[in-house]
């Protein structure tokens, strides 16, 4: 019989031999006792049952062969709460976290006062950006777009169990929209922005278990946003705010994209908590 302690040094060691994150061995273990980590902490010299540890092991084992963390625990936290996550869907990052700030602080700038905006996230996902919107501010009427019924699924699975009130449409960007002749005051997408080339230089964490669709375009990682351009124009009125999540190379090359659509356009580049371009957030104005 083992420790916790004892188990923890095992997992740890095991997964650095294969280039794993050790810090996995804790999150892992602490999903498998169902206790938070300050528990875990205070509990290093207590005996851990056989079948505890049976399925810790079977946990590390499939992280030391490149599962994701979030797959084996079907959890990740975004924004201080937990969404489930699954092979359909992109695991949320804390970048993200970033654009969900972008988007609330830019409708506070651009529509000051404005009780009620509706606000479409494209290609929601685990619909961790709509679902956080609707939470964190009343004044969205949150609209949320997917290709993937299986990422639907999810999204609205997440919604139904924090209690976020969102629309789900499935549908390719902007058409669900277009076809059913919604109009939106705000648009905010984390597009597959990695390059194809990029997408060689990713680890097999990523590169193997999550969704390739949800993270390259299949080409220079431009191709997406480019898509977005064409499409604006039949969803916005007179005035909307575009936040698009972006690779930190490709700054300028969405912020002319915008100018060259959109001439007037209020564009800008913002950068994240690691001082890389990651945000690029547009003010389109529509005169008929």
């Amino acid at each position: 019989m083992k420790t916790i302690f004892e188990a923890l040094r095992w997992a740890s060691s095991y997964l650095t031999e294969a280039g794993r994150d050790r810090n996995a061995a804790e999150i892992l273990l602490t999903d498998q006792l169902n206790i938070d980590r300050s528990k875990l902490l205070a509990s290093f010299h207590d005996v851990i049952s056989e079948s505890d540890f049976l399925g810790f092991k079977k946990s590390v084992e499939l992280h030391h062969q490149g599962v994701p963390v979030q797959h084996i625990t079907g959890k990740e936290f975004f924004y201080g709460r937990e969404f489930s996550v699954n092979e359909h869907v992109l695991i949320p990052r804390p970048e993200t976290e970033e654009v969900v700030e972008a988007v609330l602080s830019e409708a506070e700038r651009v529509f000051p006062g404005t009780d009620r905006l509706k606000a479409v996230d494209v290609g929601t996902g685990s619909g961790a950006i709509a679902v956080t919107l609707a939470l964190e501010s009343p004044r969205f009427a949150v609209t949320a777009t997917d290709i993937s019924e299986q990422a639907l699924r999810t999204a609205r699975h997440n919604a139904d169990r924090l209690g976020a009130k969102v629309d789900f449409i499935g549908g390719d960007l902007l058409e669900p929209l277009i076809t059913q002749q919604k109009k939106a005051d705000v648009i905010v997408s984390n597009p597959p922005y990695i390059s194809e080339e990029d997408m060689k230089t990713l680890s097999d964490v990523v590169r193997l278990h999550e969704p390739a669709g949800a993270l390259t375009d299949g080409a220079d990682g431009l191709q997406f946003y480019k898509r977005f351009m064409k499409e604006i124009p039949f969803v916005i009125s007179d005035q909307a705010l575009v936040v698009f999540e972006i690779g930190w190379t490709q700054g300028n090359a969405v912020k002319d994209m915008f100018h060259r659509f959109f001439p007037d356009a209020d564009v800008r580049v913002k950068k994240d908590l690691n001082g890389k371009d990651r945000i690029v957030c547009a003010v389109i104005e529509q005169h008929s």
